[in-house]
């Protein structure tokens, strides 16, 4: 896995272009008050948008291989950070939000945990520094 960060210079402040290795772009800029723009999201918000992004996506896949009737899915994330440098995270709640036909609780359940305990590189890595909670809720498909 490759990225480049390049910032983009004086007249930018303190915004920075990320490219990865599989050919896509994301502005990153900081705060106002650290001489951002706010040009775009924060480091540390792509950390936890990635975060949410790579347990989504094992929830699904983990739901489908099931045979479970996913229809959506999405995580809402709150995270708590260390007052003094470094600044790490030091809670993260997931709420997800499954939707589908019939789909068991407890598969819903295994799938999550699967996903924090053995597939999820992304919370397992952040999870050496942040406790970890989730709960999930169910919307049945009509």
């Amino acid at each position: 896995m490759e990225c480049t960060v390049r910032w983009m210079g004086n007249d930018a402040g303190m915004s920075f272009v990320a490219e990865t290795g599989s050919g896509h772009a994301v502005v990153m800029d900081g705060a106002p008050e650290a001489g951002g723009r706010n040009l775009g999201p924060r480091p540390m918000e792509l950390v936890l948008a990635g975060t949410g992004g790579c347990s989504a996506f094992d929830v699904v896949l983990i739901l489908k291989k099931s045979r479970q009737a996913v229809t959506a899915c999405d995580v809402s994330l709150t995270a708590e950070r260390a007052e003094t440098d470094p600044k790490v995270f030091t809670h993260i709640h997931f709420h997800y939000r499954v939707k589908g036909k019939q789909l068991k609780a407890d598969a819903v359940a295994r799938a999550i945990e699967l996903s924090k305990d053995k597939y999820c590189s992304a919370s397992i890595m952040i999870a050496k520094t942040a406790e970890i909670t989730y709960d999930f809720e169910i919307i049945e498909e009509v």
